[in-house]
């Protein structure tokens, strides 16, 4: 008998020991060598013109183009980078204007600098909160108007911005997809599509094994992946015939996908050679295609039936073949969704809280006698990015990495001050950043602080001397934001926890309505396989909506799942509120299982759909967004399986039981 299946996150680990734990991400070679060329290049020119203050202004717009880089297509690439760089040269040219123009007398000055700066402030948090290319954005635009204004000015001073803009656009250049990239392999979309189909039979393998739950996690996280990658089609823009192909071999993979979470909900493993068969779809797409040939089990459950349907299905269409997926194409962004986020609620909320730390850290600027006083703003900005986790771990992470970094520029300076030796070491920092910026943030300030104080150093700013100053700066900041950006509005999961799960619960609903909707039912499990009855390569028809509901669902329990792991990382109270949440969490997860075993129920097993099982599963989502919203989590965990589901019991009658038992007890 299968042991029991363990929860990925355990909240017995104390939260001091989440939060230093760094990730281990993959070492992204491709990223760190454009990175270290694109800063590399602009010092060098500027050494050799004799113009090292626009070198450093061109390095300066390399670095933030590649904060905002990623391994994707150029289509995706270089709007986002343009996104990002297009608002820190907005907001350096208001720095440099600001400093340029800036009114006599030291209090004038402090007032009409903080108040521009507070106004960019506004601004930038209310674009940071509409997303994350919204929150790249906003942070560097408040980063660059404080450099800006605090920054030796290069000559003439407009010319800082336009040297960004250079700097990022040969960032882009050095992306550009060149001869070598055409073969399948190169394609950034291929490779996040065939690990996808690795971890997919990852999934597969572990079923009936307490790694079951964490390997569809990374499997919702690869095809989140996958589909941030590949945008809804614009409809008056054709696509690639790769990008069709890579797009129908991705909805094979969604629908396999179903079928491996109700395996996994009901404890049902698969037979090795079974498991063995997304590996190898994996290798023939990043060969370019290829005949997989899929094993002629013995399929005796619906579920397992769905499984087997649907990766005969994934093998034609890796072959290049035709086969019915029982998809529909990705509904079209909506082009009023970044105005309404923008002026709604939230956005203008966080917007307030930015607004009101530059406030009072320019306030404190002005009265204490600080030698750089834009370096508080912009740690400030820093640390208030909304998509980077918990404020105070920021803050505590930035100012122990501050320490870190200063002490390292340090060492580095007092041992060298040459040019081109700061030159290099300033290209080596920057190629560092994107593997330090995904394992932890405190990493990134160690690597990003003596990256921008070796760029200070080439401007002819500052010496040795003068670094340890920035500690005080920062701590002064990081200040600002733990007693006016986190205890003024505290980040409790009533603010980040308890909406992302009224999401998935609503998503969740959708995704049960449109499975409940189908009329269709397949063959049954266990009926005679003849060509005639058992569809090879053929999914029953659902409602057109179904996969895109289902892949919601997904993707928002994974938020929530990313929500809940963050505020267990916080000390108490935030701590122990996430860890009675976590149940809650895990039950959501389950019923996505549950609501896909009972799909396969209705198409290969013949069921009809209970309206009163529905009714309970409905009713038990709306108790616990209506728990949720009432800020009262649950008290104890949902009831678990001790054996395999029994594929003649209805799928969704055994998750209402789960969640009335979750909903039985609440504080």
């Amino acid at each position: 008998m299968p042991s029991r299946p363990a929860d990925p996150v355990q909240p017995s680990i104390p939260w001091w020991a989440r939060a230093a734990r760094p990730a281990r991400p993959p070492l992204p070679l491709a990223l760190m060598v454009r990175a270290a060329v694109g800063m590399a290049v602009p010092l060098a020119l500027g050494l050799l013109t004799h113009r090292l203050d626009l070198g450093v202004f061109a390095g300066l717009g390399a670095m933030h183009a590649t904060m905002n880089d990623r391994v994707e297509p150029t289509r995706l690439r270089a709007p986002r980078i343009a996104s990002a760089v297009l608002a820190s040269a907005l907001g350096m040219l208001i720095g440099t204007a600001l400093q340029e123009f800036r009114p006599q007398g030291f209090l004038t000055t402090a007032l009409v600098i903080g108040a521009a700066l507070t106004a960019a402030a506004f601004v930038s948090g209310a674009l940071s909160a509409t997303g994350p290319r919204g929150s790249a954005a906003g942070m560097l635009l408040l980063v660059s108007a404080a450099l800006g204004s605090g920054m030796p000015l290069a000559r003439p001073w407009w010319a800082a911005a336009p040297m960004m803009l250079a700097g990022a656009a040969f960032v882009v250049l050095l992306g550009l997809p060149r001869r070598g990239h055409r073969r399948p392999r190169a394609d950034p979309r291929t490779r996040a599509l065939a690990a996808a189909y690795d971890a997919l039979g990852r999934t597969l393998a572990d079923l009936g094994t307490p790694q079951g739950a964490t390997s569809r996690q990374v499997l919702t996280a690869r095809l989140n992946q996958l589909q941030d990658l590949l945008p809804p089609p614009h409809p008056r823009v054709p696509e690639s015939p790769r990008t069709v192909r890579i797009r129908r071999m991705y909805e094979a993979a969604l629908a396999a996908t179903e079928a491996a979470s109700g395996l996994l909900w009901a404890w049902r493993p698969v037979p090795p050679e079974v498991a063995a068969v997304p590996g190898r779809l994996a290798r023939a797409v990043e060969r370019g295609g290829g005949e997989v040939a899929v094993p002629d089990w013995q399929p005796d459950t619906p579920s397992r039936l769905a499984l087997d349907v649907a990766l005969r299905a994934a093998a034609e269409t890796v072959a290049g073949r035709e086969a019915a997926l029982g998809t529909a194409p990705p509904p079209p962004p909506d082009p009023w969704r970044l105005r309404v986020r923008l002026l709604s609620r939230g956005s203008v909320r966080y917007g307030l809280r930015v607004a009101l730390c530059i406030a009072v850290g320019s306030a404190a600027t002005a009265a204490l006698p600080l030698s750089k006083s834009y370096w508080v703003p912009m740690t400030i900005a820093f640390v208030l990015k909304p998509d980077l986790g918990s404020v105070f771990l920021r803050a505590v992470s930035r100012s122990i990495g501050t320490v870190l970094g200063v002490a390292v520029t340090a060492g580095v300076l007092s041992l060298t001050t040459d040019t081109w030796a700061l030159t290099a070491i300033a290209a080596l920092c920057v190629a560092l950043l994107p593997y330090a910026t995904a394992a932890h943030y405190g990493l990134n300030t160690v690597v990003m602080t003596p990256m921008a104080l070796i760029l200070l150093q080439l401007g002819g700013q500052s010496g040795a001397a003068e670094f340890w100053p920035r500690v005080l700066d920062t701590v002064l900041a990081s200040a600002v934001v733990l007693l006016f950006g986190y205890l003024l509005w505290p980040e409790r999961p009533r603010h980040r926890i308890e909406p992302r799960l009224v999401d998935a619960a609503a998503a969740l609903r959708a995704y049960l309505a449109s499975v409940t909707a189908q009329t269709r039912p397949g063959p049954a499990a266990g009926a005679p396989r003849t060509p005639a009855t058992r569809p090879t390569t053929t999914i029953p028809e659902a409602p057109v909506a179904e996969v895109w509901l289902r892949r919601t669902a997904y993707r928002a329990l994974a938020d929530a799942r990313q929500e809940v792991r963050q505020g267990l990382a916080e000390p108490p109270p935030t701590g122990r509120l996430a860890e009675r949440w976590l149940p809650t969490t895990a039950a959501l997860e389950r019923l996505s299982g549950a609501v896909a075993a009972y799909a396969a129920q209705i198409r290969y097993g013949g069921r009809v759909p209970d309206p009163a099982e529905v009714d309970r599963v409905r009713q038990a989502l709306d108790e616990l967004t209506a728990a949720a919203r009432a800020h009262r989590p649950p008290t104890r965990p949902a009831a678990r399986p001790t054996r395999p589901h029994d594929p003649a019991r209805s799928a969704l009658g055994r998750a209402a039981d789960e969640l009335e038992t979750l909903l039985a007890d609440r504080s």
